[in-house]
Formats: C-alpha cells, structure tokens, sequence
C-alpha cells in the first residue's frame, strides 16, 4: 500500500509558445532541439536574391563543424547538383557575403584555400588562427607564419538601375482602312434593259435554260433564270448574237463550279458590250405613249434587232447586197 501507483499517462510535450494553427497555408509542427542543431537566420532561409541551391548549400556549411572540407569536388559527390552549380552557389554565398574564400601560401611553401562562413554578413568576425603544416620531424617547432589580415568581407555592389526606356514618339495612326473585298463589297447591280419586252424575255429565258446543253454544270433553277433574264436582255437589246452570248458565259468555266448562277451573273454584268452606234436613237424614242419597234429574229443568223417588220438583220442584209 505504501507504492505508489501510477496510471495516469506522461503529459504531451507542451507545443512552442507562439504556435497557432493557421486556417491555409503551412503547418509547422514544432519541438525543441536539445543537441544536434544549428541556429540559421531567416535572412537566409528567405533570401530573396539568393537560389534555392545557395540557400540550402549555405544552411549544409554552417552545420559542419570547423576545419570541415568543403571543396566543389567534395560537395559535388556529397549532393547530386553538378560541380558547375556547386559553383554557381558559392559565388552568390561569395556575393551576398555569407562566404569568402581566399587563397593563403602556408610557411612550407602548400597554397590552401581558406573559406570562412558568416552566419551573418556584415558582423565583426574573430581572428581564424592558421593551420600549421605537417612535417616529417615533429621535434623541430614548425614556423610560425604571419598572421594573414582579417577577411575582408565583400558585399554586394549596388547594381545600376537600368536607363529608362524610350518613349515612343506620339504620332497619329493613320486609320486602316480594309481592301474591297469580294465578301464585304456588294455585286454590281444587274445590267437592266430599256424596255424587257415578252419577246425579249423569252429569248433571255431560253437563252438561259439552253446553257446547260453547251456546260453541264449550268443547271439554272427557274429562280436563277428569271434573275439573270433581265441581264441577258441586255445584251439582246445591244444587238449582242446568241453564240456570241453562250459562247461568253460557257468558256473557261472554274472546275468545280460551286455557284453557277453567281459566275453568271458576274461575266453577263463586267463583260456587257456597249450599245451600237445609231441605238440610242431608236431608245430615245420609247417615250409614254409612243410604241416602241418590237425585237425581231433574223430569218438568216437568228440575231435579236429591232424592225417593225420580220426578214434580216443589219449584217445579213449587208451581206447580201454585196453578194447581189
């Protein structure tokens, strides 16, 4: 009954004094270190200048203990970063003054290196006593050198701030204005005739329907027919021949031809020919009120022209007078 018993469990160890649970972020879990650790600055740790390698490296050096090895070589095996970034380390180290490395001639004539560490950069430093060198008699006292002068510690220099960037001149910007384009400038509206008598609209319709027979891919809806009529006209009442009008809309056809009554209706209003000397007078006529000479169909070529009565047109009669 004296023993006591003791059932209760040990207590947790008591969190460091500070610790909070932040709602995001990181979440440090820590415990204090009784032996084996190293008191590292956030200067470094959070060195904005500084690689993530420099940074690591530097916090490795500090933790050795003194008289250390700390060659490129010897790093390089110790770590998988290459020697040419070991380097690259110690000179930023170098640069922001937590590392310097100088070259010391000892008294038996060796050159070393000699690197010292700043936990600190820029704090006074202590005098680092000289290593003495090995000899092969330890009875006679080995000479001691001067004493080499304090490292200095190198700071980084101010970098200049770069010049200022030009500024570009203000000039007015000329307004862009888009090429014509077959998709943003309309069609030239169709040539339309004087006056699109029924004779003169069935010879345009037929004329139309027909072209099939000379292209195939010229298959024309009733729709296209009746819109390309009044163009087709035109031509007629310019006294333009039949084949001369086939012969205009069905050469050098595109292949494929993906819009037939488009193409059509694109050569019938760029290529129409200009009125016959002697036409517009026959024009200038048709007032209200006044019949106007109807179309006829030459009984020779089958050519469109105006007469009040059937038989040949200009050309055939021509020929044929010179003939008689």
């Amino acid at each position: 009954m004296d023993t006591p018993q003791i059932t209760a469990p040990p207590c947790a160890p008591s969190p460091v004094p500070g610790d909070t649970t932040p709602s995001s972020g990181v979440i440090h879990i820590n415990f204090r270190h009784a032996a084996g650790f190293t008191v590292i600055g956030n200067h470094l740790t959070q060195h904005r200048e500084l690689s993530l390698t420099a940074i690591g490296l530097a916090a490795h050096i500090q933790s050795l203990p003194a008289g250390a090895r700390i060659g490129i070589k010897r790093l390089a095996e110790r770590f998988p970063e290459s020697e040419t970034r070991v380097a690259a380390a110690l000179r930023e180290l170098e640069a922001h003054g937590y590392l310097h490395r100088s070259r010391v001639r000892l008294a038996d004539g060796r050159i070393i290196t000699r690197t010292v560490s700043y936990n600190q950069p820029g704090t006074a430093t202590h005098p680092v006593t000289t290593p003495h060198p090995r000899t092969a008699t330890p009875s006679k006292p080995a000479a001691q050198p001067t004493p080499p002068p304090p490292p200095r510690v190198t700071t980084p220099e101010p970098r200049p701030a770069p010049p200022p960037a030009p500024q570009p001149q203000s000039h007015p910007t000329p307004a862009l204005v888009p090429a014509p384009t077959s998709r943003t400038t309309p069609p030239p509206p169709l040539p339309q005739p004087q006056e699109l008598t029924p004779e003169l609209h069935r010879v345009a319709t037929a004329l139309l329907a027909d072209l099939r027979r000379q292209a195939p891919q010229l298959v024309l809806s009733e729709h296209d027919i009746d819109t390309l009529a009044p163009g087709v006209a035109t031509w007629l009442e310019r006294d333009a021949h039949r084949d001369t009008i086939r012969h205009t809309l069905t050469t050098d056809l595109p292949n494929p031809l993906k819009h037939p009554a488009k193409l059509l209706r694109h050569r019938i209003t760029t290529l129409l020919p200009p009125p016959l000397p002697g036409a517009q007078d026959v024009v200038a006529r048709a007032r209200p009120g006044v019949i106007v000479i109807p179309l006829q169909n030459c009984d020779r070529c089958d050519r469109a022209f105006r007469s009040r009565h059937p038989g040949h047109c200009r050309d055939c009669r021509s020929d044929l007078h010179t003939a008689a």
